[in-house]
Parts: structure tokens; sequence; C-alpha cells
């Protein structure tokens, strides 16, 4: 399906795949039935239900389960601690239930201050004054990443999003302000064009702030369209109720950013496994779905006393993703050579195997790295993550009217990355081609060609892991071609662009 570029399904024709049979119907609505359970809603694709009704017949219904109400701050959620079963008759027609035991993942930005690191190699007067920067702003990314004022959007079919949860909301009016100060020098859009779901009225946040921001500047004159998804909800999944949303529309943008994450093994694997149908779903469509890969580096795991393991994060370890790292400038305040962001989330699953079309690069990291980590700390067989990345290091973001600097994280690079593959979907859709779809396999098939010179080769630096005396707060690093800290590296536009018109 991925493979095939451009033999995208309509949401009819992907429901006519997945629907379940009449039996698997039936059975199920017999079961909630009995139980008194009529409130429930099917998604288009008839795959999903989703069903309301009091905790005593959810207890019912799902002997074992004892609900109970857990708050946090302001958040209220029902959850039961216990596992729950499943008549015998059900099994085969039931993946999971949702909404049970799993509490709501909080991502944020990151705030911080520049380092005091001296740059290691003096540059040239002119260089310096033509390349000089006090932060991250759109003019910085552009030219990094060699966009220019004509590389905007013009297709009238094309559209991109970003999704916020949480109670993250960004406001129109930041994102105005914005463009004023960041976005001359180019053609540009200064307000989301549909917004899905319950926008909130209090503070915006800097997550929220920072991916429309920076996705509208970088896809710049693109149409917008955030997915908004409170988390209020109780007993409600936000992030699952975001996948479900897409399921019921037939209509949506070609390029969806997301920055959010659970740890992978706080997860079971039938909640995962679903996720990813819903992303294979996506897929069929023509849909790009980009997640951020975290800001904990390879992450780390207590397992037993004073022994580790990384801990990889989902959805950034789904195979059906496309999975964004974080680098810094060389010269913090020069647009330069890129190095690892030492945040930069990455690794390799513990639950999923190596799809096929990153094994050849995976592996040829695997054997000529200078330096891996001892081989009990990850799974080398497992999905590798990230697949690419961009700048993720000192922001600048207006947020409630103030301009903020110092924001980073690949909740940062994620929309950038987003905004450019929009951008080469605009000219493939101007020239009467399909969008890119799901992009990882024609990623991977560019790169291992050896000569593209597509993505600017992180080389230097390494990301966070565990403080323990084995490997001393140190996980992977990077190295030539494809490496588990920054993926390929960061994009040159006009080389990828080139690249991917021809896929």
């Amino acid at each position: 399906m991925a493979e095939q570029s451009g033999q995208f399904l309509t949401l009819e024709e992907v429901r006519a795949l997945v629907e379940p049979s009449p039996l698997a119907r039936g059975t199920v609505w017999k079961w909630l039935e009995a139980s008194g359970v009529r409130n429930c809603q099917a998604v288009h694709t008839r795959d999903f239900l989703r069903c309301q009704m009091p905790a005593r017949v959810a207890e019912q219904l799902l002997p074992g389960a004892q609900f109970h109400r857990y708050r946090n701050d302001e958040r209220s959620t029902v959850r039961s601690p216990l596992p729950y079963t499943l008549p015998e008759e059900l099994a085969e027609h039931i993946e999971f239930v949702g909404g049970l035991h799993r509490f709501a993942a909080d991502r944020k930005a990151v705030v911080r201050g520049w380092g005091t690191k001296e740059p290691e190699d003096p540059l040239p007067m002119a260089v310096v004054s033509s390349s000089f920067h006090l932060g991250v702003t759109p003019a910085v990314i552009r030219k990094r990443y060699n966009l220019t004022e004509s590389d905007v959007g013009a297709a009238a079919n094309n559209s991109q999003a970003c999704a916020q949860f949480l109670e993250q909301y960004f406001h129109q009016a930041d994102l105005a302000e914005f463009m004023h100060l960041f976005g001359g020098g180019f053609l540009h859009r200064s307000s989301v064009d549909q917004i899905v779901g319950h926008q909130g009225q209090g503070k915006a946040g800097v997550e929220a702030s920072l991916d429309v921001e920076y996705l509208m500047s970088t896809g710049a004159n693109i149409s917008t369209w955030v997915f908004s998804n409170a988390g209020r909800h109780e007993s409600q999944e936000p992030f699952l109720d975001w996948l479900l949303v897409l399921s019921n529309m037939s209509a949506l943008p070609w390029v969806h950013t997301v920055s959010y994450g659970d740890d992978e093994d706080s997860l079971s694997q039938a909640y995962m496994a679903r996720v990813n149908v819903e992303f294979l779903k996506a897929a069929a469509r023509g849909i790009s779905i980009l997640f951020a890969s975290g800001d904990s580096g390879a992450g780390c795991r207590k397992v037993s006393a004073g022994k580790h393991v990384f801990r990889p994060s989902f959805p950034a370890s789904s195979p059906y993703v496309t999975t964004v790292g974080g680098t810094s400038f060389q010269h913090p305040f020069l647009v330069s050579a890129e190095v690892v962001d030492y945040i930069s989330g990455g690794g390799f699953s513990n639950v999923f195997p190596m799809p096929s079309y990153q094994a050849t690069a995976v592996k040829q990291f695997l054997s000529t790295a200078p330096k891996l980590p001892p081989a009990s700390y990850y799974n080398s067989s497992g999905r590798a993550y990230p697949d690419l990345a961009a700048l993720s290091d000192n922001y600048w973001v207006v947020i409630n009217h103030i301009p903020m600097p110092w924001v980073s994280g690949t909740s940062a690079s994620t929309p950038v990355v987003g905004g450019i593959i929009a951008l080469i979907n605009d000219r493939r859709l101007q020239g009467g081609l399909p969008p890119l779809g799901f992009l990882n396999p024609a990623l991977y098939q560019l790169q291992q060609g050896g000569a593209s010179s597509a993505f600017y080769d992180v080389t230097e630096g390494c990301h966070l892991s565990c403080l323990d005396a084995t490997v001393e707060g140190q996980g992977f690093c990077a190295a030539p071609a494809w490496d588990p800290v920054t993926g390929w590296g960061t994009p040159n536009f006009p080389e990828l662009l080139r690249a991917l018109l021809g896929q």
C-alpha cells in the first residue's frame, strides 16, 4: 500500500476493507444490549464503537474491573486499577477496550536558556554578520533549510494540521502577532482556517502555540486546521479520540503533526496495535502523520536492583508514522551546521519489529558505529527511530500576547518538518501528482541510494539516557547516514523537493 505511491483510498474504500462482519457486529451489540448499554456511536468505518454508561454498568459488563475517580490538580479521570475479562465468545471480535486503565500522558515544551559552550572553531566575520541570530525564528528556519520567499503554498486543494491535547490551546491573536513580528519576507496566513473540537478560552499553552506558529510559518500560506482534544472529558483518552475523529471525516488535511507521547512500556500491546490500525487507515488515504520523538533522549527505566534499560516512546516507535528528532546549532548564535540536541528522543522499540524499509540503514549504523551502549539496554531488532530531524533548540514563540524566547523540544522540530512536507505536497498537487502519504519508505529508499543531498547529515553529539555507572547518562550518538538520534538528518528543502517530486 504505502510503497505504491499515489494509489490512495477514499474513506468509503477504507471502510470496505476494515468493516467488521455482520456476525462480529451482531455478537458485540447483543452483549452490550444484555447489560442495557445502548448509548453507542460507531465511527464511519464501523470498526470502533464509543459507548457511554455508568461505572456500575461497566463493572457488570467487564467482570474484574473496579472503577474509581482519580484527581490530579483540576483533572478528574475514572479508571480501573484491576484487569477486566470478556466472555469467550467475544474474544475473536473485540481487539481491546479503551478508557479503562490508561492515564493520558502530558507533554510540555522545554523552556531553557542558551548554554555557555563556546564555539569550537571561530568563523569569519562576514559569515558571523550574515548569520547571527538571537534565537530561532521563521527567518532562521527558512535560511537554514533553504526556503526562499517564493517557497509558500499556492494549491487550493492543499492543507496541513496539528493536534493539541490536555487543555493545551492556541489563541488566534497570538498567531496574528507572531506573524506580524516574524512573518515578514514571505507570504503567509495569520489565522487557522478550521478548528475541529473544543477550543478553550483560557490562557494559551506554550506547546499548542509553538505547534501552530511554526507549522504555519514553515508551511506558509497553506490552509491549516487544528484538532483540539481537550482531555477533560472523563474516562476518555484524548489521543484515541483524535484518531477516531480522523476515521469519521471524509475530507482531511494531507499532513498532521503531533507532539504527544507515552512510555511504550506503560501501554498495553492491544492499545498500541489498535492505534497502529488507525495509522494504517490514515496512510491508506494518503495522509502523512509526523510525531515528535520526545525530549528524554533514549529514556531510562529501572528493571532490577541497579540495572536499567532504555525507555522508548510511543507513538514515536510506531512503524507507521514518521518520527522527528531534534538538533541544535553548532554555533549557538549563528545559522550554522547542526549537532545533536541532547534531549532528542530516539532508540529502538521493545514491541514492534524493525520494518523492512529501514532494515538496511539501521543495520549499517549498528555495524559501523564506533561506540554503542551495552546490548542489554536496547532491542537492536526493534523499530528504530527517529526518521529525520530539525532544529529543536531556543525558539521564539508568542504566547498570551507576549513574545517568549528559549522554547525548545521536538515539539518545535516536528511542525517545522510538517510544514516542509506540506510545501512539497503543494508542488505535487500543483503538478497533478498525489500527496506523499506515508513518508518512510520513500525517505529511506531515497537516502539509501548513497548520493542524496536532500538532508544535512548530523554527525556530532549524543543524547541523554540513564544516569548510572554503566552508560553515565549517554545514550546513542550521531553518525554518518542514519542514526537513532537524528535519523537521516535535517531537510535541505530544494533538494528534498526535487527528490520527492519524482516519487
